[in-house]
């Protein structure tokens, strides 16, 4: 069987470990979520993820995480368990889906509008306050102070505050910056560029070294990709780009992902359509 972890020397062995779920959801979300509802049975899911260098006891384990968490459901036929996508769980996916293929990682087309949200929370509140800076973090927003987070565009976060009920607690405004106001300071501020940047150019690098050779199983090569990608996609906010360095690492990270994405997309989906064992929802 070919190598499930790309080799040394192809630049992504020594890249940032992986989680699971990650992987989890870059597995559903390439080759289960366009099929519709169904279930894929775990021992395939187990098996396509060992090509991406999980154990089997990691995916079990995520297996259990995901159900508890609400993004996973089990569905037993006869002794063999099946899974499948919760409603929670499809829209995060297509929510990730849009953002890799759709939107991007660098945004050259902002209008120049900022989206501010302020919060009130009690101070017993500390899981609500981890989720909503979680969520918005994953919406583009920074905190410009410590209740009044801000984010590039027209942001619509009234999905988000409701599912998290918290909309008695949140104020929203949409509003441009005045004269006196020197936006690329204020960005450097507000969101830790040097992290950001750091880690696009970390990906471009050791990924552009698997172009040099394109060695490795090319489904397990990009589910580690598409998963890693997500990841760093996830903490970035897409901030104006002509407020930021010239020399922005994004834009040749996401040239190489796409790259990557291309050359090993049929070989991949090939392999995937072949392991994965689905079965119908059942009322």
């Amino acid at each position: 069987m070919t190598s499930p972890i790309p080799p040394t020397g192809t630049g992504t062995d020594s890249g940032p470990q992986t989680r699971p779920q990650s992987l989890m959801f870059a597995l559903f979300g390439g080759y289960v979520l366009e099929e519709g509802p169904g279930y894929v049975y775990s021992g395939s899911i187990i098996d396509v993820l060992a090509r991406a260098g999980v154990g089997e006891h990691a995916v079990r384990s995520t297996f259990t995480r995901m159900v508890n968490r609400g993004l996973l459901r089990r569905q037993r036929q006869g002794r063999r368990m099946y899974f499948g996508l919760t409603a929670q769980a499809t829209q995060i996916l297509w929510d990730g889906k849009k953002r890799l293929w759709e939107t991007g990682a660098v945004n050259d087309d902002w209008d120049g509008t900022w989206t501010l949200l302020g919060f009130s929370l009690p101070e017993s509140w500390q899981r609500q306050r981890h989720d909503l800076r979680s969520r918005l973090t994953w919406s583009g927003f920074g905190a410009l102070y410590s209740g009044l987070w801000i984010a590039p565009g027209d942001i619509d976060v009234s999905g988000l505050v409701a599912e998290l009920g918290l909309a008695a607690h949140v104020k929203t405004f949409h509003a441009t910056a005045g004269e006196a106001t020197d936006i690329s300071l204020m960005i450097r501020d507000t969101w830790d560029l040097d992290g950001v940047g750091a880690r696009y150019a970390d990906f471009d690098e050791r990924w552009s070294g698997w172009l040099g050779t394109g060695s490795g199983d090319p489904l397990g090569t990009r589910l580690r990709m598409t998963s890693e990608w997500l990841d760093i996609i996830r903490t970035d906010p897409r901030l104006p780009a002509r407020h930021l360095p010239s020399d922005w690492p994004a834009r040749p990270a996401q040239a190489t992902f796409h790259r990557i994405a291309e050359r090993t997309e049929a070989a991949a989906r090939r392999m995937a359509t072949e392991l994965l064992e689905t079965t119908a929802v059942q009322a």
